[in-house]
């Protein structure tokens, strides 16, 4: 495997991790009120996507529990329709998707 695919796998994890933490003893509310969490959350899951993006084909076949579509597909949405985001689907994700990819990336680098 190659070595980038690890740093990729890093690179999400953090940005998971800055997600859920920007997150704590917040409401979905906030998103509405506060333009620099949802701009961070939207940057932070675009960050997520990009690295899934970056992990090599024999790597995502040797870890198909990872959701790689989903992340990369909601990557590809974020970016390209920028003009049209639904804050619930990101505060969703972040606050219910994220602990579950968090525990299954750390699981490959503890793997590997």
């Amino acid at each position: 495997m190659p070595q980038d695919d690890l740093v990729y796998i890093k690179h999400a994890i953090e940005a998971a991790q800055k997600a859920r933490k920007f997150i704590k003893d917040r409401t979905r509310a906030d998103l509405d009120k506060d333009e620099m969490l949802a701009l961070s959350l939207v940057r932070l899951l675009e960050v997520i996507g990009e690295a899934a993006n970056l992990v090599s084909s024999e790597f995502k076949k040797k870890h198909p529990s990872v959701p790689w579509k989903k992340m990369i597909g909601l990557r590809n949405r974020l970016i390209h329709g920028y003009f049209d985001i639904n804050l619930t689907i990101v505060w969703d994700t972040v606050d219910r998707d994220l602990p579950s990819l968090l525990e299954a990336l750390q699981r490959i680098l503890d793997e590997d």
